[in-house]
């Protein structure tokens, strides 16, 4: 009886912990923060991997001298609410969700986050503050 038990017990906590399904697998780039700097606006990419483990890196290229900066980690399973990136590089970090077409900057709680930052330039001459969202490119 208590192997019965311990063996339905098991069951359930491996079924609460399954993780969603990403909504595509593969790679795809995107821009969130416009750039306006004269070194280079890091190009961001994710990719998924067909066991659900979520890869993001971005690539940098220096305008003045034409050097090239990347990185890549894993950011772990992927999870629909909230997904933490961190670069060692810069030491930068930040949260996301996306789903099939977009990927949204959000807080550590997974709300978008709107700011002056992800504005395009034409949007910043009719408003203070924009959604902190890209599309998601495939190659």
């Amino acid at each position: 009886m208590k192997k019965i038990f311990s063996l339905i017990i098991l069951c359930i906590s491996v079924l609460s912990f399954a993780q969603t399904k990403a909504p595509f697998t593969g790679y795809r780039s995107f821009d969130i923060l416009q750039g306006y700097s004269g070194t280079g606006t890091p190009h961001y990419y994710l990719d998924v991997k067909k066991n659900g483990d979520v890869h993001f890196g971005f690539v940098q290229v220096n305008q003045a001298d034409g050097t090239e900066t990347t990185e890549e980690m894993n950011a772990g399973k992927y999870n629909p609410k909230v997904m933490k990136v961190a670069f060692k590089k810069y030491k930068e970090s930040f949260y996301v969700k996306f789903d099939k077409d977009k990927i949204y900057m959000t807080d550590k709680d997974g709300n978008i986050r709107k700011s002056e930052d992800c504005c395009s330039s034409m949007e910043s001459a009719t408003q203070d503050v924009c959604v902190c969202e890209s599309e998601l490119y495939k190659r």
